[in-house]
């Protein structure tokens, strides 16, 4: 039986994977920072949290880190820990270098003092490339991220290439597009909008506010893309790959889509706000995918209408369960 450990459990990603892993007859241990204070409440809800064995870990703790290894003993690493949020790293840049970029250097450097062959897959974002409206990115892409986030998954991703190169390794990055699913925190616009439509369909006068609309964005369902973070580890030898749809919508699109959905016009409902706005924005951001299906078989089934549909879907039936309590 194979063990993976997955770094940063309780999050959207950390959660799915742990259910993928479940599924393949793994064993799953999780970490967070503090295991005994974390409700690792997306792991209840997926119906999986007493198959996981929790340890804590904190990224940037090195010594916490080795720790967490030398007691799990995983044959697979997923590095899936640190501050995931564009906007909170323009708030909070520090904490967002520090978590993402130091987490993987301590990571990657507590595999090589330990010496075992453990396969470790690093998280990466699309944040990396910055704008793409010249064409989708691909894996020979520059990148040019354009806020704090990306400059701190840019850093992890060369952090892991030259760990890979330099001591052999076998480590990898996807370059994960947007992902999304109900297990988002609330603070991610995606989210935000789902739950917001649900609220206004069962009866709601709010009214939801949001930036700016017109940017694109290549939108994915996320347990389709846990499952190309397990693909990337089975291959013989390391590989980096983009992930993604292929398509890009706006975030009107997606707007318009949740809220027709619930059975609602957008336009009755939905302010622009410029305070908002990012002080740097990505205007259009896309993938190209065609790597990722060649060479792990992967390739993304949900596009942005049915994300947007089963989000909103899930928060009218987090409403009517609560209801019916």
């Amino acid at each position: 039986m194979k063990k993976a450990l997955i770094c940063g459990v309780s999050g959207q990603d950390g959660a799915f994977l742990a259910e993928l892993l479940l599924s393949k007859g793994y064993a799953v241990a999780g970490s967070s920072r503090d295991a005994q204070l974390s409700s690792f409440a997306n792991l209840h809800a997926l119906g999986v949290r007493e198959r996981v064995e929790l340890v804590s870990m904190v990224p940037t703790d090195f010594r916490s880190v080795i720790s967490a290894i030398l007691k799990t003993e995983p044959d697979e690493i997923y590095n899936l820990a640190g501050q995931s949020s564009v906007g909170l790293s323009f708030e909070q840049p520090a904490e967002t270098l520090e978590s993402v970029a130091m987490g993987t250097l301590n990571v990657l450097e507590a595999l090589r003092l330990v010496g075992k062959t453990v396969r470790c897959y690093n998280a990466c974002s699309s944040e990396c490339f910055g704008e793409t409206s010249a064409a989708p990115a691909d894996e020979r892409t520059p990148f040019r991220p354009r806020s704090p986030y990306g400059v701190a998954k840019a850093a992890s991703f060369w952090t892991v290439a030259n760990y890979r190169e330099a001591y052999g390794l076998f480590a990898c990055s996807g370059i994960l597009f947007n992902h999304e699913s109900p297990l988002r925190p609330p603070r991610f616009v995606t989210r935000k909008i789902a739950a917001a439509a649900a609220r206004i369909a069962r009866g709601s006068s709010e009214r939801l506010t949001l930036g700016d609309t017109s940017i694109r964005r290549d939108w994915g369902w996320a347990p389709e893309y846990v499952d190309a973070m397990w693909r990337m580890l089975q291959k013989d030898t390391p590989e980096d790959f983009v992930i993604a749809t292929g398509e890009a919508n706006t975030l009107e699109a997606f707007v318009g889509a949740a809220f027709e959905h619930a059975g609602l016009s957008m336009k009755d409902h939905v302010d622009f706000d410029r305070t908002l706005l990012r002080p740097t924005e990505i205007r259009c951001t896309v993938g190209d995918p065609r790597r990722a299906s060649e060479a792990l078989g992967w390739t993304a089934h949900t596009r942005m209408r049915d994300v947007a549909k089963r989000m909103v879907d899930a928060e009218l039936r987090a409403a009517q369960s609560v209801t019916q309590r």
